[in-house]
């Protein structure tokens, strides 16, 4: 596509070669009206007597100088040039007639009347806030009504002169005239259209980019399908009665039966997991005012031995996104969206009767249900982190998002990317650990293996694949050793029976726990740091069970994210509160 002389060479991978003489002599050449050295840089550089450097041709530098012997000489030689347009779509005769008070400028634009210089031409309309509208070289003097007469009337005496044609805007295109050269160009007629390869190159890649595109909407459409499905059947098995959870197999008093209870709420709480924490949270001095806050921010001192709020607001991020801090800092900053929402909207947080968190944020689903204390949370949390920390500095491991695959070809991607590295890591380790959302995966091993599988994936057309800033291969085997630290930490604590009627979804199965069994729920946070994360199914389960208001309590808006591609209405009504 060649637009006021240029052909767009953007990405085309392609420069021009390094002349002797720069622009600027070739240029100032046709200015001081030097034909012997005009002629000496063209024949000794790629340079043309049309092209356009970006500031007009030279014919246009000619007019603008008043070097009529030159202006003759490239008429001469290139009689089209006479209406060649520059940038603003300014033809020769237009600079003459820009000029026209200035002495000389007058019998310019008369030698190129003469010429077949046509004063029909419009410029573009360059300045459309101070001068607006496409203009011919008369119009352009409407405010000087002398000049506008004697241009008239110029115009006027060479009427009977045959006009030439105007030229094809590559005429001024460098490119142009060093790909075909002058002699071809020069009869391309002014609407001739000429595709260049860079605009096949470019037309290909949109053609690909859309037809990518319409895979990506039929797949999305056929995802959409199974999930509603999917929702749908859960619904139909009706919603898990959670008063048995609680062996209340007697109605309680002040109950009514199934007949005529009210609809149960549709509020669920989420609870983000690490990776969201960001500096600046906890930094609103009024959260301080909220005894809760308060109180737990004095506790964290307490077991943690440092002042957590100091670094989830002034960090250092090198230091707020280290493990050993990372997690007790969302924990902190989990709970306090938690007090926030409490204080701003109570009747919904007593409503509330279902709440998952997403890997570590179970830890604050579980404080909001009753099952733990925000004191021993902080206990087990802190003895969780350290225990991964110090599994993630046992060897080279790491964490992968691939997201555009579905779960077969992932699995594929797995099996033979273990199989390329095996000769030199027998005992590798790859697994897809997190399941977020649909084609939404992270996987987590040793580093060689994810290397191999991060190429496997972009070959596949996996949309996006980035390596996660963690050290270590979450929910997998290689945090055997962080699981035993985490047991004895949680056999250490108390487990108490839920507030009635809330469930709280489990990571590992995606299904709500059975919270009054401590011994169950232990063993579910346990099993969670060596299993993989079924997030997606968490999300789907809780809209199947009714519940689709969601609340995300905490840092960011990770979890809103991965809802938009489970449930577009879900994901309209979800509301975030961030602390």
């Amino acid at each position: 596509m060649v637009r006021f002389g240029h052909r767009d060479m953007t990405a085309s991978g392609r420069y021009p070669p390094q002349p002797k003489f720069q622009p600027f002599a070739f240029y100032s050449a046709v200015r001081l009206g030097d034909l012997e050295q005009l002629k000496l840089i063209a024949s000794t550089d790629p340079y043309f007597l049309t092209q356009d450097n970006g500031a007009g041709a030279p014919i246009h530098f000619a007019v603008t100088y008043k070097q009529l012997d030159m202006i003759h000489w490239l008429i001469r030689e290139v009689p089209e040039c006479v209406n060649l347009r520059d940038s603003k779509g300014f033809t020769p005769l237009h600079r003459a007639a820009y000029l026209a008070q200035f002495d000389g400028y007058l019998e310019i634009f008369e030698y190129l009347l003469s010429e077949g210089a046509d004063p029909a031409i419009e410029c573009e309309d360059y300045d459309p806030y101070l001068n607006p509208g496409r203009k011919t070289p008369a119009r352009l003097v409407d405010k000087d009504v002398e000049v506008r007469e004697r241009i008239e009337e110029l115009i006027e005496k060479y009427a009977h002169v045959e006009k030439r044609a105007e030229p094809h805007p590559a005429l001024s295109d460098w490119w142009a005239l060093y790909d075909y050269g002058l002699d071809e160009v020069r009869t391309w007629a002014k609407d001739f259209k000429k595709t260049f390869p860079e605009d096949r190159r470019r037309d290909k890649a949109r053609a690909a980019k859309a037809q990518f595109k319409e895979r990506r909407r039929v797949k999305r459409a056929e995802i959409e399908a199974e999930i509603e499905a999917e929702i749908a059947e859960r619904r139909e098995k009706g919603a898990p009665d959670f008063t048995k959870n609680l062996g209340m197999t007697e109605m309680m008093p002040g109950a009514t039966d199934s007949a005529t209870a009210p609809q149960p709420a549709r509020f669920a709480f989420l609870f983000p997991g690490q990776g969201s924490q960001a500096i600046g949270m906890l930094a609103d001095d009024k959260l301080l005012e909220l005894p809760a806050v308060a109180k737990m921010c004095e506790v964290a001192r307490e077991v943690l031995g440092y002042d957590l709020r100091e670094i989830c607001v002034n960090g250092p991020k090198e230091k707020l996104d280290d493990t050993v801090y990372a997690q007790p800092a969302l924990l902190l900053a989990n709970l306090a969206a938690l007090e926030k929402l409490k204080d701003q909207d109570p009747d919904v947080v007593n409503a509330c009767d279902a709440c998952a968190g997403l890997s570590l944020g179970e830890y604050a689903a579980l404080v909001f249900a009753g099952v733990l204390s925000y004191e021993d949370a902080f206990k087990v949390v802190k003895a969780r982190a350290e225990a991964m920390a110090a599994a993630a500095r046992e060897g080279s491991h790491g964490m992968l998002s691939v997201v555009g695959l579905d779960d077969d070809a992932l699995k594929t991607i797995v099996e033979e990317s273990k199989n390329e590295v095996i000769a030199s890591s027998p005992d590798c380790v790859l697994e897809i650990t997190n399941f977020l959302f649909p084609q939404g995966r992270v996987l987590s091993g040793d580093k060689v293996a994810l290397d191999v599988a991060q190429r496997r994936a972009q070959a596949a057309g996996a949309i996006k694949v980035a390596f996660l800033a963690v050290s270590g291969a979450f929910h997998t085997k290689r945090m055997e050793s962080a699981k035993e630290a985490l047991e004895k930490a949680l056999s250490e604590v108390t487990f108490n029976a839920p507030r009635a009627n809330v469930a709280i979804y489990s990571n590992v199965t995606g299904l709500p726990m059975t919270a009054k069994d401590a011994d169950g729920v232990r063993a579910s946070l346990a099993t969670q740091l060596v299993s993989p994360v079924m997030w997606e199914q968490t999300l789907k389960n809780l809209i199947g069970d009714g519940k689709t208001k969601f609340f995300e309590l905490g840092p960011n808006s990770q979890i809103k994210s991965m809802t938009k591609r489970v449930s577009l209405d879900v994901w309209r009504e979800m509301k975030g509160v961030q602390a």
